[in-house]
């Protein structure tokens, strides 16, 4: 027999604030899915249940209802702040870091790479090609080794950040 869920007792405020995430158009999927979990299991349904009317599997559900329970013990002391305590739900569904190799460059070295690019090229070339652009960057002393696949990596995510705003 299952062990029985801690249950989640929302006040009508986090319940206000719920429904109004899930039901906005500019809030990100996974935060939608993750506040009907929590919706759900405040009304009583079990994991089971709730991973079938959803679609998910039962150890997701069981993660947030974990993770809300441990984020929102001190809920009740934001109680007058409604904008704050709209931001720490939204950062109790928020993935935690996942394990990987840290970045080989600093963020100063980046914007290093990015002022050069932003430069006139030398005399003798039109424009800045990656290659050319890794020379510099190499001869500069910015870094010590940089691919061009890198460089052209680094442009790109500047140039998609600068145009979505």
């Amino acid at each position: 027999m299952a062990r029985p869920k801690t249950p989640i007792n929302l006040t009508s405020q986090q319940t206000e604030i719920l429904q109004r995430i899930a039901r906005s158009r500019e809030t990100p999927h996974s935060l939608v899915v993750r506040t009907h979990i929590i919706l759900k299991a405040a009304s009583g349904l079990n994991n089971k249940t709730i991973s079938q009317e959803l679609g998910l599997c039962k150890d997701t559900i069981g993660l947030w209802r974990k993770r809300w329970i441990e984020g929102s013990q001190n809920l009740d002391k934001l109680a007058q702040k409604p904008e704050k305590l709209t931001q720490v739900v939204k950062e109790i569904f928020q993935d935690k870091p996942r394990p990987g190799s840290p970045g080989k460059f600093e963020a100063e070295q980046i914007c290093q790479v990015m002022a050069l690019a932003c430069e006139t090229p030398p005399e003798y070339l039109s424009h800045w090609t990656r290659k050319e652009l890794v020379t510099e960057i190499i001869n500069r002393g910015i870094v010590d080794k940089i691919s061009a696949t890198t460089v052209g990596r680094f442009l790109k995510s500047s140039r998609s950040s600068t145009t979505s705003k």
